[in-house]
C-alpha cells in the first residue's frame, strides 16, 4: 500500500459525518479505560485461565496443574484478572474458587476464539 493512499483527495471536512461521529464519541478517560481492559487479554496465561473458567469455577491448585504454573504465578495472573474485574471468587472454608466475573467476559472470548478461527 503506499502512503498516497493512506491520504484523502477531498478538499475540505465531511462535516455531517464530523459531527455524527464526534457527538457519539467518548472522552479521552473512556477511551484510555477500555484500551486497558482489552490489555489484561494480551498474556496468554491469563487468557487460558479465562478459558478454563468459562468451563468450570476453579482454585488456584487446580489452575496451577492445569497450566503446569506455580501456584504463585497463577495467583499473580488471577490478581490481575480480578483487578480488572474479569474474574469473581468466593470461599468454601479455607479454599478459595475462581470464576468469569460475568457473561461479558466469555462472549467477549467466545467472539474473539470466532474471529481468529475464520
Amino acid at each position: 500500500m503506499k502512503q498516497s493512499d493512506l491520504c484523502c483527495s477531498h478538499e475540505g471536512l465531511h462535516e455531517d459525518a464530523l459531527a455524527s461521529v464526534k457527538s457519539a464519541f467518548d472522552s479521552p478517560e473512556t477511551f484510555g479505560e477500555l484500551a486497558g481492559f482489552y490489555k489484561v487479554f494480551g498474556d496468554g496465561t491469563r487468557v487460558r485461565i479465562l478459558c478454563a473458567l468459562m468451563i468450570s469455577e476453579l482454585c488456584v491448585c487446580d489452575l496451577a496443574e492445569l497450566l503446569e504454573m506455580s501456584q504463585s504465578a497463577i495467583s499473580h495472573q488471577l490478581r490481575v484478572l480480578k483487578q480488572a474485574k474479569l474474574v469473581k471468587n468466593r470461599r468454601d472454608g479455607k479454599t478459595i474458587f475462581y470464576s468469569l466475573a460475568d457473561s461479558h467476559i466469555q462472549t467477549i472470548i467466545c467472539q474473539g476464539m470466532e474471529h481468529i478461527k475464520e
